[in-house]
């Protein structure tokens, strides 16, 4: 069983749902990621999703597209991010960590060394963005020799056939995006998303993590009561981009242990 699946498993035996926040790696440099990292578990997080820096992330809005940029001015490179999340191992052997970014930077290197390295690093599941299903399989089967999970997008225009794609090919978390548009483009309707939930669950038994629009405790509470995840990006991108580098992950704590606290009650 995948450390991500040991996760969810005990969650859900204490009737919790996990909280997911996403962060840019190297944004605004790798050791404050790593330092954000730990925060973030210590804030409450369950999973974290850490973002491989592009230069054309097209599925995201400008907050985390500026975020990339900053990491890529930083020197961020993919090595550079498999070589941080090993520092974290170091000391936090239990959080699962998702890597998230598009296929050009994993191409580059080659399936196989990407999948290699991901394991040595102490990765437990890779999303990329700009693959679907149907051109997933090579480097599927690669994560998958290694024990490292595959994770996939549904949005609110996904019809059945493609849920069932990914239902085939997905392991750890589906990850529902609930809004038609970019990262942190508009507000969420948690209406829509409980109604578009029980179309995936009838096709996969694969705990659901809804993100895109979760910008406060309430809507993370909200989302919380219809789905098994709640993930959050901008808002906490957001926050690394506005505060200094002596307060970046006290504020960053301050905003995840909110929501944590408004998931839990």
């Amino acid at each position: 069983m995948s450390l991500i699946s040991s996760t969810f498993d005990a969650l859900r035996a204490r009737q919790r749902k996990a909280l997911i926040p996403f962060i840019t790696a190297g944004d605004p440099d790798l050791d404050t990621t790593l330092a954000l990292m730990h925060g973030l578990v210590q804030a409450g997080a369950d999973v974290i999703e850490l973002g491989v820096p592009f230069s054309d992330p097209m599925a995201d809005g400008p907050t985390i597209q500026r975020s990339s940029e900053r990491a890529l001015k930083g020197k961020t490179t993919l090595r550079g991010v498999l070589d941080l999340v090993a520092r974290f191992r170091q000391s936090d052997k239990t959080t699962p960590v998702v890597l998230m970014g598009y296929g050009n930077p994993i191409e580059s290197m080659g399936y196989e060394a990407f999948a290699e390295g991901c394991r040595r690093a102490g990765v437990d599941g890779v999303l990329v963005v700009d693959y679907p299903p149907e051109e997933s399989h090579e480097l599927t089967a690669q994560l998958k020799a290694r024990a490292i999970d595959s994770i996939f997008l549904l949005a609110p225009t996904s019809e059945d056939q493609r849920i069932a794609d990914v239902a085939r090919l997905a392991t750890g978390y589906i990850y529902y995006v609930s809004l038609k548009g970019v990262t942190g483009a508009a507000t969420l309707d948690t209406g829509a998303v409980a109604a578009m939930l029980p179309r995936i669950r009838a096709r996969s038994s694969l705990p659901i993590g809804v993100g895109f629009g979760i910008r406060d405790a309430d809507t993370a509470r909200r989302v919380s009561a219809v789905a098994d995840a709640v993930v959050v990006g901008s808002r906490i991108v957001q926050e690394i981009e506005n505060s200094s580098h002596a307060e970046v992950v006290q504020r960053v704590g301050t905003l995840v242990k909110g929501m944590r606290d408004a998931i839990d009650a």
